[in-house]
């Protein structure tokens, strides 16, 4: 493949291949409201995930699971949603929908359990680091779970275009992104952002997902900054065996914003390995 070829894959052509997405469930949605609802009861709840039955299955199978800290022989549903509670429930609920939405035999060359080990990495630790700082440790979960989307959207809708910039990037000794940038003229984060959208995710989470490796400033820790920063220690722990595992470039007034003590950092390096340890991405199926 030549670079003319390489070249033509389009702006509009991506944003094309982003509406053509299928909409996450609308379960999910109302998981997420109930979520932030101070009246949505257990039995709402547990009404919800009855009415879909691959989420009642999923929800079962990781209320089974050790992934989120609990494991036995659940099989009531009740018991299952009681177990996880709605935030781990809606969590996993939009892990097993975006993983339903891209298939892995699109792009053989491209690491898709690689990228999810480290997608659902980067979701504990936004997590983890959230909730401290005043920032809505779902929110975080979620733009952690999907930084890396676009990454996922390039490689499963133009997977030799994908796999010809990841050639690239590996001869040149440069990062993806700077080889997407180089060669398409956009990037994973950028798509990232648009597939957020498509999806109607708040705007605080699509322009988490867009900014990532280009941080806005501001007077106090964002989800932005809490995003970059768990992306950045991620890569570091290099849970996804990724050889070629790039740590991108730190900001460091993300990282003053944020401001991790090494106590704090110790913890999330501990609470990602540990979850990972016990990852099977077969439960989010």
């Amino acid at each position: 493949m030549n670079m003319a070829s390489i070249l033509q894959v389009t702006g509009e052509q991506v944003a094309a291949r982003v509406k053509a997405l299928p909409p996450l469930p609308q379960v999910w949605h109302a998981l997420d409201k109930a979520l932030r609802s101070d009246t949505a009861s257990p039995d709402h709840i547990v009404r919800l995930v009855a009415c879909d039955a691959g989420l009642t299955a999923v929800t079962l199978k990781l209320a089974n699971s050790p992934f989120y800290g609990v494991s036995g022989r659940v099989v009531s549903l009740r018991d299952a949603v009681q177990i996880l509670g709605v935030q781990t429930l809606s969590a996993a609920t939009l892990t097993a929908a975006v993983m339903a939405r891209f298939d892995p035999a699109a792009c053989p060359a491209f690491d898709i359990a690689g990228s999810w080990r480290h997608a659902l990495g980067t979701a504990v630790c936004a997590q983890f680091l959230a909730e401290p700082r005043g920032i809505d440790p779902c929110a975080a979960y979620t733009a952690g779970l999907l930084h890396d989307i676009g990454t996922l959207a390039l490689a499963t809708s133009f997977p030799d275009v994908f796999n010809e910039t990841l050639a690239w990037a590996a001869r040149h000794d440069v990062p993806p992104i700077d080889a997407e940038r180089e060669l398409l003229g956009i990037d994973h984060a950028v798509v990232g952002g648009m597939v957020a959208r498509h999806w109607r995710l708040a705007p605080v989470i699509a322009d988490a997902v867009r900014q990532h490796h280009d941080v806005p400033g501001g007077p106090s820790a964002s989800l932005n900054d809490v995003l970059h920063l768990s992306d950045n220690i991620v890569h570091a722990l290099d849970v996804s065996h990724a050889a070629d595992d790039f740590v991108p470039p730190l900001d460091i007034g993300a990282w003053a914003r944020v401001a991790p003590t090494a106590e704090e950092l110790g913890r999330a390096f501990e609470r990602v390995e540990s979850r990972l340890m016990n990852l099977d991405l077969g439960t989010f199926r």
